[in-house]
């Protein structure tokens, strides 16, 4: 498949002399290759970036959950009478 597009991406550009528009379609095809249609590389597919921000989300939420548990009422409005701690006078 790759290789097709390289032909088709040489030929408008040989093209390209007669026709600048085809340079630029030449352009976009190379431009929607680079992001979308390269093998995985460099560049990380949308389900491996999803994997990732679905980690970090995970981990962030673990954290939370660890640290509400550790800190049980700190900043609650159930102290100090409905104020937080560093509102008392």
């Amino acid at each position: 498949m790759s290789a097709l597009l390289f032909a088709l991406i040489v030929l408008l550009l040989a093209a390209g002399i007669v026709k600048p528009v085809l340079w630029v379609a030449a352009a976009v095809l190379i431009f929607v290759y680079v992001q979308y249609g390269r093998p995985s590389g460099k560049g990380r597919s949308r389900n491996e970036e999803y994997r990732a921000y679905r980690d970090r989300r995970d981990a962030q939420n673990r954290f939370d959950r660890r640290y509400r548990r550790e800190h049980r009422g700190f900043g609650s409005r159930s102290q100090a009478g409905g104020r937080r701690q560093d509102d008392r006078r």
